[in-house]
């Protein structure tokens, strides 16, 4: 099955499909197509994640150990959750997140993404202020911009918890990996098609401009891995912080994908990407 990672190849097929019935498309206008049947914005934001994931691929793995003791920068985030395997740009103008940046950069690149309790708090430095349940990510790639703000891109690895702060000349945290449960598991599978159905609803994705066979469940984890598929989803939907942050929260695979049943019941409006 394809995923996001075939999108040249999939807006290739769509222009020459679209051609044999004398319709004139272009590269671009097949890749803008292509991304939003696949929930993102635009083209620009489904490349950067496809350049994300092949680079960490390559790069630090959600299941490399983490150093026994050892402190990861800390990047506290005031208006997003990260996900494990979410591709996020995150513009970063503190002083000492920007010190935690540099950091990882001249290390092995990971920081750990939390969301704080409160968006105003300028100076955000104890577990009071922070989500207990962040993402150890990989850092992809940073620009600085004309303000002096940094803009950086991350790639999510894992689920963390938050164990220890450390408050230096930035902002770091020991952390302990999170294990989930029932990600295998035969209800896990079952709710995975559910999961699949719902959010081609809520979304309300368009497929007409598809080739016959290439509509169903496009663009989505296989139901081979409902927790893939589950951080996947999440950040898709236009809940609030809370309820995003309650779903990185959740160890459990089925809750996460029950949960996630229930809040696209609850309405439709358009996925965001």
């Amino acid at each position: 099955m394809r995923d996001f990672r075939d999108a040249k190849a999939m807006a290739k097929t769509l222009r020459e499909a679209l051609h044999a019935k004398s319709v004139a498309f272009t590269n671009s206008e097949s890749q803008e197509l292509v991304a939003r049947i696949l929930g993102y914005r635009d083209w620009n934001v489904l490349a950067a994640r496809i350049q994300a994931t092949q680079l960490s691929s390559t790069s630090v793995q959600a299941n490399t150990p983490f150093p026994a003791g050892a402190d990861i920068p800390v990047v506290p985030v005031r208006d997003m959750v990260l996900f494990p395997h979410m591709i996020s740009r995150i513009f970063v103008a503190r002083d000492k997140t920007r010190q935690a940046v540099e950091h990882a950069l001249f290390g092995d690149r990971r920081v750990v993404v939390v969301a704080q309790r409160r968006s105003d708090d300028d100076r955000p430095s104890t577990l009071d202020a922070l989500h207990p349940v962040g993402v150890v990510a990989n850092v992809v790639d940073r620009q600085t911009q004309v303000d002096g703000a940094l803009k950086v891109t991350v790639c999510g690895l894992q689920r963390t918890g938050i164990v220890r702060l450390t408050n230096g000349e930035f902002l770091a945290a020991e952390v302990a990996p999170i294990e989930e449960h029932s990600g295998q598991s035969t209800e896990a599978t079952a709710l995975s098609s559910a999961v699949l159905d719902a959010y081609q609803n809520y979304a309300e994705v368009d497929f007409s401009a598809l080739p016959p066979g290439s509509k169903a469940r496009f663009g989505l984890p296989s139901i081979g891995d409902p927790s893939l598929l589950a951080d996947t989803v999440a950040p898709l939907l236009s809940t609030s912080l809370e309820q995003k942050q309650q779903l990185l929260e959740t160890r459990d695979v089925v809750a996460r994908l029950e949960r996630l049943i229930e809040l696209m019941s609850a309405g439709r409006p358009k996925a965001v990407a």
